[in-house]
């Protein structure tokens, strides 16, 4: 592969070459023998070519994007990404006061004032961290009260909110933070406000958010399409092939190429840039992984109170259960002793009718025995009459 890229750019020099000159100097070999085995490989691959440079280290990218010596580079980028025509009028220092931990979240940022006096932030993250939308915006702002106090500071009396020009936040990920991955053909998003009735407003900031990780997946299996593909093609591969693609397509872009391989050849000065990434993206691991917790944390968190909430929810039912199973079981006994007084008072029926039964029966046996005894006595009561009839007429 080596001979791929030095076909193009003949300057490379090779792996032993780059070697001899770091074991001839004690303090290149000293930084050298600091690094981990895959950095070693990494330099050794990108100075001889095996491997295209990164683009996006900042040593390289300002060196190649430079707003001060190479202005027209950037100016093209900006209006392919913007869609609008840019030029750059100055570069603008990049503020040390910086909120709170966001120097520690990025690999590079370039501030510049365009010709119409809005302005551009321009910065590269390797890392996509949690709530990019809450941090550019934080940024955003940060910039627009720094630009209005610097324009009220230069108009004076004269000043009118006017003056105030749109703020540009761009953020070029390496690696894009995960909401991102659920648009797999969208890798250039931009954001504005807009209103939700149609009334035009100015409110001046502006995000363009470019997924270089997801737009590397999308290309695989096409070519370049446009001009702004060609760039991000260029700041996201360090293929030799695709390198190779792109220069047959845009060969526009091997002066790029050739700044930064002959930059390779100052090895001194190469491993300083290298050791200083190596540095930034130690240091911007440590802070992904710290949100990466955090964000565990928080779902853990939110899990706990989602458990809690359910256990109480739990709790709470089977209180309203229990009551209603005690108000279920005493409706059952209430039930069960209505039953058994139901049952009480069939029986104590049944023996009313039983004994009304036996007293009809046994007065009807008293008054059988009465009719028996009445017709006995008028029978008897007949024959006394008689026999007083017949002696009353033997007397006669």
């Amino acid at each position: 592969m080596a001979n791929k890229l030095k076909q193009y750019f003949p300057m490379i020099r090779t792996r032993a070459e780059v070697l001899e000159e770091i074991s001839s100097r004690e303090a290149l070999l000293e930084r050298y023998r600091g690094w981990t085995g895959e950095q070693k490989e990494e330099f050794l691959d990108f100075c001889s070519g095996n491997r295209g440079v990164k683009i996006l280290y900042d040593s390289f990218f300002k060196e190649i994007m430079s707003p001060e010596t190479a202005p027209e580079r950037l100016e093209e980028f900006l209006t392919l990404l913007l869609g609008q025509n840019v030029k750059i009028l100055r570069t603008l220092p990049n503020d040390s006061s910086r909120l709170a931990d966001e120097n520690s979240l990025v690999i590079m940022d370039i501030i510049v004032e365009l010709e119409d006096h809005s302005i551009a932030n321009v910065e590269v993250q390797k890392l996509g961290y949690m709530f990019p939308g809450q941090r550019s915006a934080c940024y955003s702002a940060d910039l627009l009260l720094r630009q209005y106090k610097r324009v009220r500071g230069e108009k004076g009396k004269a000043f009118s909110y006017k003056d105030i020009k749109k703020v540009y936040t761009i953020v070029l990920y390496e690696k894009s933070p995960r909401q991102f991955s659920d648009f797999p053909d969208n890798y250039v998003h931009h954001f504005s406000h807009v209103s939700d009735t149609g009334l035009q407003m100015d409110l001046l900031q502006e995000y363009v958010f470019v997924a270089l990780d997801i737009f590397k997946k999308a290309i695989q299996n096409r070519d370049i399409r446009n001009r702004l593909e060609a760039w991000l093609f260029f700041l996201a591969t360090d293929d030799p092939e695709d390198i190779g693609k792109l220069l047959e397509r845009y060969p526009e872009f091997g002066k790029l190429y050739r700044e930064i391989y002959e930059i390779c050849r100052n090895v001194e000065k190469v491993m300083e840039m290298f050791s200083m990434e190596l540095w930034e993206l130690d240091r911007n691991t440590v802070q992904y992984m710290m949100d990466e917790m955090q964000e565990e944390l928080d779902a853990l968190k939110q899990e706990k109170e989602e458990v809690f909430r359910e256990l109480t929810r739990m709790r709470e039912e089977t209180a309203d259960v229990k009551k209603e199973v005690a108000k279920a079981e005493e409706e059952k006994v209430r039930a069960e002793e209505e039953k058994v007084r139901a049952e009480e008072e069939k029986v104590r029926a049944e023996e009313e009718k039983v004994r009304a039964e036996e007293e009809k029966k046994k007065m009807a046996e008293e008054m059988k025995e009465a009719a028996l005894s009445y017709q006995k006595e008028l029978a008897q009561l007949k024959a006394r009459l008689a026999e007083l009839e017949s002696e009353r007429g033997e007397k006669e």
